[in-house]
């Protein structure tokens, strides 16, 4: 039977919706009742202000039961993004808590494991990177497009928490990666575009109803949620849109990552004034302004 128009659009509400409600009211328990008490979650921001890590788990755990209830995905599609998020907000839940600071990005902390030092992010690298392995072999598939979508998994992980540097910023992106992903996915699959939809709703309904909190500076999303959020984006990626389309994905995550190495985000989102601008929407002033 032909589906209704706007039944997927429909569908995709409701579950981003569904995620949102599940969002608040898991960061409402979780501040509460902090596992192992609020100290063990609090940081200081970029104005030197407390803030709690405790919207990550919120949000990934509101965004893995949309993914495992949203209607229309099949069940190696919940299985993938299932593996894939759970696995990279454990990973990024160990980096949050059990991480120094001290070493950054690919190559901080590849430099120290040449140095015969293990550190936690190094150790969050793999799992995320077999985490994604696992769930690329689960959405199966040619050899070709097994390795792309292990590489989008991981790479899509790790590429979000690289925003999650400034209030909103990667709550921010996340929603717009969804947008783009369902429009993309819309136009390429022609009539399969409630999986696309829903499989998208569930991490930026999450997101979306926490960003009042991430954008209040009163919390933020830590490596456990920005992890796992761009983990299910990737993943709802590998598993809707076509080889070419990935491709061009991953092309852009190892272009942005490498980047990051050597240029910051923040600086380059500072000196470009549309980004500036969407940067700051919804935030409090920078100091002295």
């Amino acid at each position: 039977m032909p589906r209704r128009p706007g039944s997927g659009l429909a569908a995709a509400a409701v579950t981003g919706g569904v995620a949102a409600a599940v969002a608040r009211v898991t960061y409402a328990g979780l501040t509460r009742c902090p596992p192992g008490g609020p100290a063990n979650w609090a940081r200081t921001n970029h104005r030197g202000e407390p803030v709690t890590l405790l919207e990550g788990p919120a949000v990934a755990a509101a965004a893995l039961a949309a993914a495992a209830l949203a209607p229309g995905l099949t069940a190696r599609g919940r299985a993938a993004l299932a593996i894939a998020g759970t696995g990279a907000a454990a990973f990024g839940c160990y980096d949050d808590l059990a991480g120094s600071g001290g070493r950054r990005g690919f190559r901080g902390h590849l430099g120290a494991l040449a140095h015969g030092e293990l550190t936690s992010g190094a150790v969050k690298l793999g799992g995320i990177g077999a985490s994604g392995a696992a769930a690329s072999l689960v959405l199966g598939g040619p050899a070709a497009d097994i390795v792309i979508n292990a590489c989008l998994a991981a790479g899509g992980a790790n590429l979000l928490n690289l925003f999650d540097l400034r209030p909103g910023r990667a709550i921010k992106v996340t929603l717009a990666a969804a947008a783009m992903l369902a429009a993309a996915s819309q136009a390429a699959t022609q009539g399969m575009r409630l999986p696309a939809r829903c499989a998208v709703a569930g991490p930026a309904g999450a997101a979306l109803g926490l960003l009042p909190g991430d954008l209040g500076e009163r919390a933020m999303l830590g490596d456990t949620g920005a992890n796992a959020l761009g983990a299910l984006l990737a993943v709802a990626a590998a598993a809707t849109l076509p080889r070419p389309a990935r491709v061009v994905a991953l092309a852009a995550i190892l272009g942005l990552t490498a980047a990051s190495e050597v240029v910051s985000f923040t600086r380059v989102i500072e000196r470009t004034p549309p980004l500036r601008w969407l940067d700051m929407l919804g935030r409090r002033p920078a100091a002295g302004q």
